[in-house]
């Protein structure tokens, strides 16, 4: 490759480098505004922002309620958020590409009154996850929506090493086999040994990357095909990891 090419490939990849991190910098300062604007209405919020309360799981040691999705920013800086694809885009034949947003129309006098619901899964990868669905008359503020409702409904995993072929006491999976189920869809989650992967469905495995779950195995029954049922079913899951840690 001419020195030339070489020279013009290194520059590009500094400018792109230095839009990313002009990028996360932007979004740090607009956090951190948004956080100092709070204003906390219960007495769980006063506390986080007095720095009364310095860890979420001390939260849920004691069976608080959160009510505010301001505490999650506080207590964890450092959540990731990924779309669940719940619709479809048109197609030929009833067919077409799944997409983020699932889109219904209302019939009224005026009209059709289109609307959007969107499914928004958050977490730290250190076994925080919360799920939430929400739908607005826009894709944006849905998108929104779905994302506060999830950070309102995070739960505490207990991450472990259950499978038989693996011995090395590190959390990068489960402790031990579960099962959820939501209507028809049904799923079994499984340990699995280190360096297996996410061998289970692509949209379940956001839900467990975010969770910090990095091997595992999965069986599915039922109309696995409706998202929504299967998200729940596998939330419905991971909730019985710390049903069953409890009760020993």
């Amino acid at each position: 490759m001419p020195k030339k090419k070489i020279e013009d490939k290194e520059k590009n990849e500094d400018i792109i480098e230095i839009k990313d991190v002009e990028k996360r910098t932007k979004e740090e300062i607009e956090k951190e505004e948004k956080i100092a604007k709070w204003v906390p209405k219960t007495e769980i919020g006063r506390e986080v922002k007095a720095g009364k309360i310095k860890e979420i799981d001390e939260i849920f040691r004691h069976g608080r309620r959160i009510i505010e999705s301001e505490i999650f920013d506080v207590l964890l800086p450092n959540l990731e958020f990924d779309l669940i694809k719940i619709g479809q885009s048109k197609g030929k034949f009833g067919g077409g590409k799944r997409r983020a947003w699932r889109q219904t129309q209302k019939k009224t006098s005026e009209g059709n009154r289109p609307s959007f619901a969107a499914m928004v899964v958050v977490g730290d990868r250190k076994g925080h996850v919360g799920v939430g669905m929400e739908k607005a008359k826009e894709t944006l503020p849905a998108r929104e929506k779905a994302k506060r409702k999830a950070k309102l409904n995070i739960i505490k995993i207990k991450l472990g090493c259950g499978s038989f072929d693996c011995g090395c006491g590190t959390n990068h999976s489960i402790p031990f086999k579960v099962e959820g189920k939501c209507s028809s869809a049904r799923i079994i989650l499984i340990p699995a040994p280190k360096g297996t992967g996410l061998v289970v469905d692509d949209e379940v495995k956001k839900i467990l990357k975010l969770a910090g779950i990095k091997d595992i195995y999965s069986k599915t029954f039922g109309q696995t095909r409706t998202k929504y049922n299967l998200i729940t079913a596998c939330i419905n899951a991971l909730k019985k990891i710390n049903e069953f840690v409890e009760k020993e």
